[in-house]
């Protein structure tokens, strides 16, 4: 039978406090695990719902809405960044961004045009397709831009004269300093299109389900490691056999 000593107020309170903020943390991870599995189903069906004019949401930072929009206007000829050392699959390739003039607006948007993937071995900058010309009706996603990572080597794009531009590190506050233009707070994730050169497995970007589980199940094991180590520090030690004995 487990005999434990009395313990101190202050290690009874102490104990059960920390037990409380692990479990609190522990739920509040399930808490985002469901959230972000409601974002995954709304981003998974976001480009089948209606198209609604771009101006309704372009000057709001879109975080999580997913819009569907359409927006016309024009390319921006001659003008490309390539977020170098993507991958889908086992492809290693550039995501394509290109700006576009919005009709009508002062500012820009930038869109995804893509994945290309690279080929040869050197891993040259891939071919760009030929992009339209004049006015055109551009439909996606509405969405944040995928985060940067690690900025090494400084800003690679400021350096570069010819286009498109090639990096590891791509930002919009990167790109309009670039462009000396102003930027809308979003990118359009272009709709797929099966004749396009460009792969479009658009993903969110943002922490999966799977991983805040895993930080919810590290909490609980917290609060039961707190159990333990309170068991523990307070087992009274039974005296040897013999001793009872006499």
């Amino acid at each position: 039978m487990l005999r434990l000593r009395r313990p101190s107020w202050f290690a009874v309170l102490l104990t059960l406090a920390g037990i409380a903020i692990f479990v609190r943390l522990g739920i509040w991870q399930l808490d985002r695990a469901a959230y972000k599995e409601h974002l995954l189903a709304r981003f998974a069906h976001a480009s089948d719902a209606p198209l609604i004019p771009f101006a309704a949401v372009s000057d709001t930072a879109p975080h999580h809405r997913y819009a569907h929009v359409a927006v016309h206007g024009h390319y921006l000829q001659d003008r490309a960044y390539m977020w170098d050392d993507q991958t889908i699959g086992e492809q290693v390739g550039v995501d394509v961004y290109v700006p576009f003039a919005v009709q009508g607006r002062e500012r820009m948007v930038i869109v995804s045009l893509g994945f290309l993937p690279h080929t040869g071995s050197e891993r040259n900058k891939p071919a760009m397709p030929p992009l339209p010309t004049g006015e055109v009706t551009l439909r996606g996603l509405y969405a944040s831009m995928p985060p940067p990572g690690l900025k090494l080597g400084g800003d690679q794009i400021a350096r570069q004269t010819q286009w498109p531009k090639l990096s590891t590190y791509l930002e919009l506050s990167q790109i309009s300093r670039d462009l000396d233009q102003r930027l809308f707070p979003g990118i359009l994730l272009l709709d797929p299109n099966p004749k396009s050169a460009y792969l479009r497995e658009w993903t969110p970007t943002f922490i999966p389900p799977a991983r805040h589980q895993a930080y919810a199940f590290q909490w609980f094991s917290f609060a039961a490691a707190a159990l333990v180590i309170f068991i523990v520090l307070h087992r009274r030690s039974e005296p040897p056999k013999n001793d009872r004995q006499e």
